[in-house]
């Protein structure tokens, strides 16, 4: 339902959702935003009041009346200062807090929710939904809080403050306000898809820049620098076309309320001018009312204006919403239950599997990896090997068929206790801008300092750890930057070693080290393995020769099962990547001698 509400594009639904979901916990609060507008508007609806008072004073020349007249001025005005500033206050205060709850709603969300998910756009398009679209909403949310309610209450005391010197005239007034509403919720309508589209840009921009300057090596090399900048010059002009639309949709909203309110303040000069000379009415309730009706104006021109705020906004919370209401697919079943591991058998049973329903990239696999055994997948690339390991932890869930681990399958199980057992290391290392305690510590929480130092030693990482200028404590930077691969690499074997998970995962560990690295890291990797059923994916076949099944995949399929000797007996698959790879070795050797 909530669904079927955003893609109508209602802006009420989305702002009655923010207000249950996020504002109302605040309602204490904003209850006291409330008295202090309803101070400030109080205040100024008495304005035109002490005008009149102060004119009609002049006129009939009493004395005491002129001399109170400041004072009631400096008091009112005094009440009304000291309550914009609280109310400024505690406004930022409520705001600020809001859009941090709501941040942090969807960044769970979006950590929790599937692969494919979050595949959909790319880390700066969803980093924007942070900064772009939350700018929106807190500016909506601070408008709403203050400008939204000081005019609405503002205008209702002037409103009061017009009745009580001259009904008719406001009676008259009021008749000409509607004809200026129809144009103003039209330019409101507009922004919002604009600004839809803006926000959509605005992604695809981060999207672009964070690409591109990420590949600046190989845009140098490759003399990529004016194709670059031809694509980025076109999505800037795309973004500054959509702003100029934004701009220009906002500025004709204020010729709209200007040539209303100039209309209304004449028809009120050319009646209460008739009714003065005929001795209706007097200066003071002149000069009071058409106080009272220019002050207004301002206001109504705000509320116009924040009528194209909250349409950017609606915009930004409609995109919120949606990733919001998206719910994982992978997820625990209400019947799941923790799972039972017997040796860590993991089976592919008649397993078929399509990433968008359509190519498929498994195709009826079966294939046991033994417990305790190293099971090698081996092919080209594309041939299936790891998608095959990413259905273990239930990354993705089959089309058909099934993953079971000492015959449980993994849909059934919890998805806590399923990846509490499953160690992952592969060739994309992920290090987080932490120090390389924290990082290795991600393997557990509550692993104890002697451990974490254990596990460093078990991959080889402690000599060059304590060679760090803060050893453990130094913070490896973004993604692992101010380290080298292979140092990247055994941290994230000694956070697999920590884990001491039974079932162990390795995609292509050591394919992007040099020699010295790699030799660690596969020490290393051998006495990971050791007593764990382990699933690796390698590109050099002569790191899975004494693997205890190696098996051949082929456009998503089981080509050939065996060990080393028998696969390269049968003459087949196994054997011809075998003798291509024995060549290039061959090849690679005569070239650096």
């Amino acid at each position: 339902m909530a669904r079927k509400i955003l893609l109508r594009g209602d802006t009420l639904p989305l702002i009655r959702r923010l207000w249950w979901d996020w504002m109302r916990p605040h309602a204490k609060t904003l209850a006291l935003v409330l008295l202090l507008v309803i101070l400030v508007s109080g205040a100024t609806g008495l304005y035109p009041v002490l005008i009149k008072a102060a004119f009609d004073a002049f006129d009939a020349k009493d004395a005491q009346a002129i001399a109170l007249a400041p004072l009631f001025v400096i008091a009112v005005t005094s009440v009304k200062g000291f309550s914009l500033l609280a109310l400024t206050i505690l406004t930022n205060k409520v705001v600020t807090r809001i859009e941090a709850d709501m941040q942090t709603a969807l960044y769970g969300h979006m950590i929790e929710a599937d692969l494919a998910q979050i595949g959909r756009e790319s880390p700066a398009a969803l980093t924007q939904r942070f900064t772009t679209d939350f700018a929106f909403i807190r500016e909506a949310l601070t408008r709403l809080s203050t400008v939204f309610l000081r005019e609405i209450t503002t205008i209702i005391a002037l409103i009061a403050a017009m009745l009580w010197i001259d009904p008719v005239l406001t009676i008259v007034a009021a008749v000409i306000a509607p004809f200026f509403a129809y144009p103003v919720n039209k330019i409101g309508r507009k922004l919002r898809r604009v600004a839809i589209s803006t926000q959509e840009q605005s992604g695809s921009m981060a999207s672009l820049i964070t690409e591109s300057l990420a590949g600046t090596r190989i845009a140098k090399t490759y003399g990529l620098e004016r194709y670059l900048k031809a694509k980025a010059a076109k999505t800037f002009d795309d973004v500054r076309d959509l702003k100029m639309k934004a701009a220009n949709a906002r500025g004709r909203m204020d010729p709209i309320l200007e040539t209303g309110g100039g209309l209304a303040v004449a028809i009120v000069l050319i009646l209460i001018g008739h009714r003065i000379l005929s001795g209706g009415s007097t200066v003071g309730d002149f000069t009071g009312f058409v106080t009272a009706l220019v002050m207004a104006a301002q206001p109504i021109r705000a509320l116009g204006n924040l009528n194209a705020i909250v349409q950017e906004a609606a915009a930004a919370l409609q995109r919120t919403f949606a990733i919001m209401d998206e719910a994982p697919r992978i997820q625990d079943r209400p019947e799941a239950k923790p799972l039972q591991l017997a040796g860590g058998e993991v089976r592919f049973s008649n397993l078929t599997f399509s990433y968008d329903g359509d190519a498929v990239a498994l195709d009826r696999v079966n294939l046991v990896a033994e417990a305790g055994e190293t099971t090698a997948l081996v092919g080209r690339s594309g041939s299936g090997k790891s998608t095959l390991l990413a259905l273990v932890p239930r990354l993705y869930d089959v089309n058909q068929g099934a993953v079971l681990i000492d015959g449980q399958d993994v849909r059934d199980v919890t998805l806590a206790s399923l990846r509490r057992d499953i160690a992952v290391v592969s060739q994309d290392v992920i290090l987080f801008d932490d120090t390389v305690r924290a990082n290795i510590a991600f393997g557990r929480a509550d692993a104890t300092d002697e451990e974490i130092v254990g596990a460093a030693k078990a991959a080889a990482a402690h000599d060059f750890i304590m060679k760090l200028p803060d050893g453990y404590d130094t913070v490896v930077g973004t993604g692992g930057g101010r380290l080298s691969g292979g140092e990247r690499q055994r941290i994230s074997l000694a956070r697999a070693f920590l884990k001491d998970a039974p079932i162990l995962l390795l995609d292509e560990a050591t394919s992007a080290l040099d020699s010295e690295s790699e030799r660690l890291v596969q020490d290393a990797i051998r006495r990971l393995m050791k007593g764990r059923t382990t699933l690796v994916i390698a590109h050099r076949l002569s790191t899975v020769r004494n693997a205890e099944k190696i098996v051949v995949m082929e456009n998503g399929r089981i080509a050939e099962t065996g060990s080393h000797e028998v696969l390269i007996g049968k003459g087949g698959a196994y054997a011809r990547l075998h003798r291509l790879q024995l060549a290039d070795d061959g090849e690679h050797s005569l070239v650096t001698s």
